[in-house]
């Protein structure tokens, strides 16, 4: 195995951890994978984040994700697969398939893609989600 496809694998295996983490609940185990100076959703122009989606704030560290896992146990998920992974030597991908609802009422079944970047240590220094924003401005009733 090339060294890229070594760190490939180990980054794999840090995000596929964050999901069985989040499956069971433990978010201490999610916060211990994050980067210090981790930025959560950091976007140079995003539609959802100018509507003022919650969950697509940006947020940094440890704290800002902590702050995202926060807001997310306020939503009842009623369905959430991993549907693909592909890793890189700094980047994962992960394809989503979601059903939540909001706090305030709304709903929304979407499938998103989840882009992890991770540095030397193979801690989590960026995460982004992909997702339908005009879908997720609707259900939110944002616009």
């Amino acid at each position: 195995m090339s060294p890229t496809e070594s760190r490939a694998a180990a980054n794999l295996a840090v995000v596929g951890g964050i999901y069985e983490a989040f499956g069971r609940g433990d978010i201490g185990f999610i916060l211990d994978q994050i980067a210090d100076d981790c930025e959560w959703e950091s976007w140079l122009d995003n539609h959802g984040q100018k509507a003022g989606i919650p969950p697509m704030q940006p947020r940094h560290g440890r704290a800002g994700v902590a702050d995202f896992f926060e807001y997310v146990a306020t939503m009842q998920i009623g369905d959430f697969q991993v549907l693909d992974m592909l890793a890189g030597d700094r980047q994962v991908v992960v394809e989503v398939q979601i059903s939540i609802a909001m706090p305030d009422g709304g709903s929304v079944t979407d499938e998103e893609l989840h882009l992890y970047s991770l540095d030397d240590e193979g801690k989590v220094k960026r995460m982004r989600h992909y997702v339908d924003t005009a879908k997720q401005i609707k259900a939110y009733g944002l616009g």
